[in-house]
């Protein structure tokens, strides 16, 4: 069995990373899920929030998809996202105003709100931060 596969994060407008990795770490619409080289065929739909790819050696590198769908393939594992962004590319002040700015829309009862809309925003920028805060952790910053 290999001990590498390759694997593909693409968004709409571009592909992130494209290469060999060790294993990959994303959030399905059933938890958390760790793929591994030899992993079954899968395809799931992919919540908003963090993806590690985590290289030989164990070096890791964290990117940031706002939703989407992860295939599994016998030799390849790709990332199909809505949009993908580096993790450290987040903009973590910019993230935390829109959920502020997404709470007080969902608390404010006079105003008209689209909330699913709002709900949206807030699940958004929840796991923009929540992504922020693992690269953090991961760089012994937090």
């Amino acid at each position: 069995m290999a001990n590498s596969f390759k694997c593909e994060i693409v968004s709409a407008e571009e592909g992130i990373f494209s290469g060999e990795i060790e294993r990959v770490v994303a959030t399905g619409r059933m938890g958390e899920l760790g793929i591994l080289p030899g992993h079954a065929p899968l395809l799931t739909e992919l919540k908003p929030g963090p993806v590690r790819v985590i290289h030989d050696g164990g070096e890791e590198e964290h990117y940031y998809v706002s939703g989407g769908f992860l295939e599994v393939q016998p030799d390849v594992v790709t990332i199909l996202a809505d949009a993908a962004v580096r993790a450290h590319d987040l903009d973590e002040a910019a993230a935390e105003e829109a959920r502020q700015h997404a709470l007080k829309a969902l608390s404010d009862k006079s105003a008209e709100l689209d909330y699913t809309r709002a709900a949206a925003e807030l699940a958004e920028a929840t796991a923009q931060l929540r992504t922020v805060q693992q690269l953090r952790k991961k760089l012994g910053k937090g």
